[in-house]
């Protein structure tokens, strides 16, 4: 016997823009953080790392243990770079 369990739509959270136009992205650790910032720089967006903002309203125990293990972590925001640092390098002329 075959056993279907539904799965419900729901709506996805969208983190609103910051002063300046930055929009969050993702809370990471390394190596994915680093590798995450090099993406977005490739595809022309300004990149900004800040401390992870832990709030007493929510849970902490993955970035604690991670912590505790040595694991680093960034909370990754981007933003669209000037239409003038976009222009192509000449990569495929």
């Amino acid at each position: 016997m075959r056993i279907v369990i539904p799965i419900k739509p729901v709506s996805v959270q969208k983190f609103g823009r910051e002063a300046g136009g930055w929009e969050r992205v993702s809370t990471l650790s390394e190596p994915l953080l680093t590798k995450m910032i090099d993406n977005y720089k490739v595809l022309g967006y300004e990149v900004d790392v800040r401390d992870v903002q832990r709030s007493e309203s929510s849970c902490t125990s993955c970035f604690d243990a991670g912590s505790a293990l040595g694991e680093v972590f960034g909370t990754l925001f981007v933003r669209h770079a000037a239409a003038a640092a976009r222009e192509d390098d000449g990569l495929f002329d």
